[in-house]
């Protein structure tokens, strides 16, 4: 189906168990919905969608994604492949680095690979509902990225390089292994809401208040001490602090 000068094929809730035969016959498909069905895995032949901007993978089945994924180097707005049972994903997906939204969550994804490093267009990535234990180093290099969503992981620390995150707006960190508010963290010049909740914090750093954009610091459901001089700081400075 052309929607304006669009090519978009959806087949969500369609009850699939396999890509349809029809989806390799246009070469100028822009779009592909395939959400909500019983997809268990997926053809290589993916990479031959060169024309794809959209992909929506999301509410399926997949174990496993093929190296091949990362040779859709024209997919620029999203990617959705949450909801599946992805342990793993692959390093080719560094080659879409016009990719602009990324959601993986809900996966039992133990790590991300290196490559990620190399979404430098990426605004949006959701890896929320793993089983995460680390980030990768290379994070910091996503320099557009704007919104982080690491909610339900096993997460306790973050990496050094997340200090290169110069666009970040949104951090949700919630439901996590944190014991301290990770020092990466520290300058980062437009956050702007700071999601900790139900971790295990017990303390919070002075340089908090330091975050010149911070609007809302999320702290309900730890055991965490605010002293009074720290808490009138943030809120002189216009942060709601929720504890």
């Amino acid at each position: 189906m052309a929607v304006g000068m669009e090519h978009v094929l959806n087949y969500w809730h369609g009850g699939l168990t396999e890509v349809p035969d029809e989806v390799w016959l246009d070469p100028d498909l822009a779009v592909l919905l395939l959400p909500d069905n019983a997809l268990t895995s997926l053809p290589a032949r993916i990479g031959t969608l060169s024309a794809l901007h959209t992909l929506d993978l999301g509410h399926n089945r997949l174990a496993s994604v093929p190296p091949e994924l990362g040779g859709l180097t024209g997919l620029s707005r999203f990617l959705y492949l949450h909801d599946n049972a992805l342990t793993s994903l692959p390093e080719s997906l560094g080659g879409l680095r016009r990719l602009a939204y990324l959601n993986v969550g809900e996966n039992r994804l133990t790590a991300l690979p290196d490559a990620l490093g190399s979404l430098t267009a990426l605004v949006e990535l959701r890896a929320q509902h793993n089983r995460l234990t680390s980030l990768p180093a290379s994070l910091g290099g996503l320099a557009a990225l704007r919104e982080l969503w690491l909610r339900g992981n096993r997460l306790s620390t973050l990496p050094s390089s997340v200090r290169g995150l110069r666009q970040l707006r949104e951090l949700e960190l919630r439901e996590n292994e944190f014991t301290r508010v990770p020092d990466a963290l520290r300058g980062l010049p437009l956050l702007r809401r700071l999601d900790l909740r139900a971790n295990r914090l017990r303390e919070l750093p002075p340089w908090i208040a330091e975050l010149p954009a911070l609007e809302k610091l999320d702290l309900r459901w730890n055991e965490v001490a605010v002293p009074e001089e720290l808490s009138g700081r943030l809120e002189r400075q216009g942060c709601v602090v929720l504890r």
